[in-house]
């Protein structure tokens, strides 16, 4: 029995001498070295108790290690759990005891702090920093480039990432070794990617865009990766010469039309860029287009489906618009109330059905079985309509759901260490339109009876109990908020008095 996920990652390599991935400071994996050194990897997770079906989380920065601890855990069988680097040791807490991995690898400069969360849920805790050095890389040089890797099939899991609604606590979505492969397989061959392209990535390897995407898709072409740190302007303007595609969120290429450098005749080479985690405003579509004389190529996905649609590679790319359903999958528009279809051109909720659809919410039967419908439909929760050439536009998210810079806020998150403050009665966290991140998270607070309130306490009080991007950027305090006459707070109010915050 074969690694279903490993082997179809790996099925398109016809040289291992190839590049697989460039770092900016000039480190360089063959294909080879890939295979050699996720080997060492899964060697060494299996030396430290590693079995299929376990959970091996990680909370690192981006490096190439990193990179192949996530192979590594493919190949071991085991199910790999990525966390944001932003996250405190509190939230850190509840994924780790959660999951009960058993290894947990953190900076090294975290170990201290995060000892006692790895031993309460049983973890063996390993280190690694951002050159990729730490305890674990030491127990990986001690063992053989070689790894008879587990087999592994369809169904089985090969991740979990938690995702969440705007209530109760976070989730973790369980992701097969076939859902991401089908889905990776799709999205290489709609957006034509092949082996010798070469992929600027800029993007974090903690989030589905960046690990399942970008990178899954570009091994299923077999093709090289320029594999930075972090979206770096400087850094992305020199290697783009060098690429022939990009991924990225709304944020990068708004700050790329930001910079003078950055001109149609550096990229003239290049075949595609491609948008997601975040709406693309329409006015970037257009001013990149003018720029490069290339259309960004939007898509739309989630966590638990991985993609879903997109914009045509050979065809009109519409600004404010995600395309069409991908290939294998099934896609619907119905109404919230009824369950039934809507008419094209109405707006409801968004349901999908396909194999890039998760297994479940972990250890969360219950929930669930309330985001799927009777026939398999998962409810995604997002709302949007078809126009009359198909085209899918995203309207809205009906949990409120804030995506800043190309990362999730949830707003109850916010709202509850907000509403522990002295003298403030209530709070609502809303997303507001930003030139930059996409969305800015805005605070709206209302006070008890002759409280005062100096708005920079929010700030303080935030910084070490949440991850910096769910930071309110603006705090307003008025007499109330808004109601209907249900008593449930008006955020559409709230956002259409406070759009202007950025503007």
């Amino acid at each position: 029995m074969s690694n279903h996920l490993f082997d179809a990652l790996t099925a398109y390599i016809q040289d291992q001498e190839k590049t697989f991935l460039e770092t900016a400071d000039g480190e360089c994996l063959t294909y080879r070295n890939m295979f050699a050194r996720s080997a060492r990897y899964a060697g060494a997770l299996h030396k430290l108790g590693v079995k299929p079906g376990d959970r091996v989380a990680a909370q690192v920065e981006k490096t190439s290690d990193a990179l192949m601890l996530y192979l590594a855990t493919i190949r071991a069988g085991a199910v790999f759990l990525p966390l944001n680097t932003a996250y405190t040791p509190t939230e850190i807490a509840y994924f780790v005891g959660d999951a009960e991995p058993s290894v947990f690898v953190c900076d090294p400069a975290n170990a201290d702090a995060l000892a006692g969360t790895a031993q309460k849920a049983g973890a063996r805790l390993q280190t690694m920093d951002a050159h990729g050095e730490g305890s674990l890389r030491n127990l990986a040089d001690s063992m053989p480039d070689q790894f008879d890797t587990r087999p592994r099939d369809a169904d089985d899991l090969a991740a979990i990432l938690y995702t969440s609604g705007t209530t109760g606590r976070s989730k973790g979505a369980m992701l097969s070794h076939d859902n991401l492969s089908s889905n990776s397989r799709t999205m290489a061959a709609y957006w034509q990617f092949k082996d010798d392209d070469v992929l600027l990535h800029a993007l974090p390897i903690f989030h589905t865009h960046g690990l399942f995407v970008a990178t899954n898709c570009l091994m299923m072409a077999g093709g090289s990766m320029l594999f930075l740190p972090k979206f770096d302007l400087g850094d992305v303007i020199k290697l783009l010469p060098k690429a022939t595609a990009m991924m990225g969120v709304p944020t990068f290429y708004t700050r790329l039309l930001n910079s003078e450098a950055f001109t149609g005749d550096l990229v003239k080479h290049m075949r595609v860029f491609i948008s997601g985690s975040a709406p693309l405003s329409a006015e970037v579509h257009r001013e990149f287009s003018i720029r490069t004389g290339h259309a960004i190529l939007e898509r739309y996905g989630m966590t638990e489906t991985n993609m879903i649609t997109s914009n045509p590679y050979d065809g009109d790319r519409r600004p404010g618009t995600v395309g069409f359903p991908l290939p294998g999958v099934g896609f619907r528009i119905v109404d919230a109330k009824t369950g039934r279809e809507v008419p094209q051109g109405e707006v409801g909720i968004i349901e999908v059905k396909g194999p890039n659809v998760f297994h479940g919410y972990w250890r969360m039967p219950e929930k669930t079985a309330q985001e799927f419908r009777s026939d398999g439909y998962f409810v995604t929760g997002d709302m949007g309509r078809i126009d009359e050439d198909g085209y899918i536009s995203i309207v809205g998210r009906s949990k409120d759901l804030i995506i800043s810079g190309g990362f999730n806020v949830y707003p109850a998150e916010v709202e509850a260490l907000l509403d522990e403050l002295p003298g403030v009665a209530e709070s609502a966290v809303i997303g507001v339109p930003h030139p930059d991140f996409g969305e800015a998270v805005v605070a709206v607070l209302a006070l008890k009876e002759g409280e005062t309130f100096e708005p920079e306490i929010v700030q303080v009080s935030v910084a070490d109990r949440l991850a910096k991007f769910k930071h309110p950027k603006m705090v307003h305090v008025q007499d109330a908020l808004p109601r209907n006459a249900m008593g449930k707070i008006q955020k559409t109010v709230l956002r259409d008095q406070y759009k202007s915050d950025f503007s």
